[in-house]
Formats: C-alpha cells, structure tokens, sequence
C-alpha cells in the first residue's frame, strides 16, 4: 500500500558536481529517527527504514538488488534523529538508480505478509546486537546519559515491541515520515534528469527543523557491576555535551580525538604505551538536536576494568586543570581535520555527511568553514570541555557482573 501522495514533502537536491568522476552518489537524508518513534512502538522507525529498503520496487525487486544488480552498492541507516538511504553507482545509471530511490522511499510495500519477512529480519539483527557486548554497553550509556528521553532509547528497539507492530502503525509512521524535511545530495558528474525538476539548494539553505524534545534532569548514573568471571569486557564512558549548531561543539571533537584511538592520542599513550591494558578503544562526539553525547569505548580484561578508569579519569582531570600541551592539541585539530576531508574526498561517504552534518537541510554546514573551526579551537576551549565531561563522566560495562 502506498502512502497518499498529499503527505509527500519534496525533497530539496544538493549537488556536488565532479566531471572527473565515473561514479554518481545519492545520499537521501530525512529528517526522522528513532526518537521518533511514538510511545510503546520503540523500533518503527528502523523496521520502516528496512520495508523501504528490500521490498519490491515496481513490482520487481527490490532496490537494493535492483542497485547491486547494476554493480553498484547501496544501504540505509536509522539513527536517533535522521535516516540515511545512500546508493552509489556508474555515473551512467545514476537516472535509474535515483528514480527508483525515490520510488521506494515514497512508496514502499507495506502489507502485513512484508512487514512480517522482514520484521524476522530486523529480530535476528537485534539477536545478534543483544549478543555483542560492545553494541549493547553503548545503548546502555545513552540511556544512563538521556533516562526517560527518546535519546536514551536503543535504536533497534525493544524485540518485544517490534514484535507487536502492526502494519497499519508502520504506515502511519511512514506518512510521518514523507512529512518530515528531506535533503537529496548527489555527488557525481551530473544531476540525474529525474532530479532536474526537484528545487535545487545549496547545503547551507536551511528548511524548519523538527520539534525538539528538551532534555531535563541529570543523568542517572549506573551501578557498575565488574564481570568478574568473563575474560573480556566492555566500558563505555558518556558525557552529555552541546547540541548540533552549539559553537561549543568542536572543542569537544577535538577533546575526542586528544582522547581517542589515534597513536598520537594522550589515550593511547596512557592505556597501551605506559599500562598495557587495552589496545581497542575509540572516542567520539555526537551531536543531537537537544544535546549531544561525548563517548569513549575501550574493550580490556575484567581485571584490569578499574584500572583503566582510574586511567580515564586521570587524563581528563589533568585536561581540566591544565588543559593540553601544545603540540598535543595540534595533533588532535590535525587528526579532527583530516577524519572529515577523508570523507569529503570519498563521493559517497561525503554524501552522506552532507546529508547527516545538514541533518537533512535544517542546518547550516560548509566543509571548509568546519575545517577553519576545528583548526581554531584553543586549549582553553578544550580544557573547557574536559571540564565538563569530568564533572558528569558515567561508566557502564557489558557483560555486568552479579
């Protein structure tokens, strides 16, 4: 069953053209997570984003197969505020490819015998989600981060409610969903001649955002419980930090990254130089409309678990009080810059970054300006930053102990 064609907001086409290209990449951002999802149907929005992605299109098949029987490659992503539904393919079939991207989107298959296929589908990916402790040990400190608000539930959903899902409550979150602001990037050669009638915009045009839901109270710090008993486990440290737009927000990039995987990290220095006790781990910030998340995951041996936090707390507190060395905070812009130009020299991962750094065109984003931002962010604004995560820092572990 289609959705009624009344519900239908036109998306806006942002386009990067590069005649040196051979490749057409097509990133369509909406503005629409799983905090949308209303009360009680936690995971709509993840099993909608899956019917629109792998059920037939035309009557034939689906648009993922339709895409990789052209030899390229496509996917879908649902996260907390926005999904993703990204494509790459030879410059030459990018008219059909988009086409038909918009077909699904628009108009996928939503009956009961579908939603049942692929809801199996969706319950063994959160099987085996449940199962990976490093997935579920980042669930867990969001939701210490955000108790109470959509941005502290699982993206997945509960097993038990998306069990329960009905179709007529998948098609009303997809009218939900064409009703929401959507952003259309094409990185390629040319513009496909079905995008040709579509309202062009620039990256920094900017359509309403979304209603946000405040966030009030404090986190709720977990109990923490040492698997005594396993031989490895995961920690994953949260920090609320500044919402999307803030101009507060790269200081705690750049935190993220003088505390993260890189060798020139004070994280790696201190955790695998000087104490031995882990050699995966990583940082990272994400913005939200209301907030934001400061996140760092270390994967060590439950015996060593209290002396990496011991670790981790001492390198922020000491970033809190004296703020980085100078050559440390270079290296941290360095490493901030050159993680966004990789992925704005890659077609369709800067695609996809236009469309998640614009959160599907409600906000303003310009590569080289954020470039400009990261390189300027000074010690005292970091110190900043490690300030306030120090003073709110939540630690969660998976597997738990008894």
């Amino acid at each position: 069953m289609a959705a009624p064609r009344d519900t239908w907001v036109t998306p806006s086409v942002v386009h990067v053209i590069d005649d040196r290209l051979k490749t057409t990449s097509l990133c369509l951002a909406v503005a629409y997570g799983s905090s949308d999802d209303e009360p009680g149907e936690a995971g709509s929005a993840h099993l909608l984003e899956h019917l629109i992605m792998s059920t037939p299109v035309d009557g034939e098949v689906s648009f993922c197969e339709r895409v990789e029987r052209l030899g390229g490659r496509a996917n879908a992503e649902t996260g907390l505020e926005l999904q993703l539904y990204h494509a790459q393919v030879i410059a030459d079939d990018a008219d059909e490819t988009a086409r038909l991207l918009l077909r699904a989107f628009r108009e996928p298959h939503l009956d009961a015998a579908t939603l049942d296929n692929e809801r199996a589908v969706v319950l063994q990916e959160l099987t085996a989600a449940a199962a990976d402790p490093a997935d579920v040990v980042q669930d867990a400190v969001l939701a210490a981060l955000f108790p109470g608000h959509p941005l502290g539930r699982p993206v997945g959903g509960d097993p038990e409610l998306v069990s329960a899902v009905s179709p007529d409550q998948v098609r009303t979150a997809h009218r939900a969903l064409l009703a929401r602001p959507a952003q259309l990037v094409v990185v390629g050669p040319r513009v496909p001649d079905c995008l040709q009638d579509l309202p062009r915009t620039e990256a920094t045009a900017l359509s309403a955002a979304p209603a946000a839901v405040a966030v009030t109270g404090p986190p709720a710090p977990p109990e923490v419980r040492w698997p005594k008993d396993a031989d490895y486990c995961w920690l994953c440290f949260g920090a609320r930090s500044p919402a999307a737009g803030s101009p507060e927000r790269p200081a705690y990039t750049v935190l993220a990254q003088l505390l993260g995987g890189s060798s020139s990290s004070l994280l790696y220095r201190a955790l695998r130089g000087e104490h031995g006790l882990s050699y995966a781990f990583q940082t990272w910030n994400r913005p939200y409309r209301e907030s934001g998340a400061w996140r760092m995951l270390i994967g060590t041996s439950p015996d060593l678990a209290e002396q990496t936090v011991e670790v981790v707390r001492g390198l922020l507190a000491g970033v809190a009080a004296d703020g980085p060395a100078p050559e440390d905070l270079d290296a941290a812009r360095r490493q901030a810059v050159m993680s966004l130009v990789v992925d704005a020299e890659e077609p369709l991962e800067f695609a996809r970054t236009i469309g998640d750094r614009t959160g599907a065109g409600t906000r303003s984003w310009d590569l080289d300006a954020e470039i400009a931002t990261l390189s300027a962010v000074t010690a005292g604004q970091v110190r900043a930053a490690a300030v306030a995560v120090a003073a709110q820092l939540l630690t969660t572990v998976r597997p738990e102990g008894v």
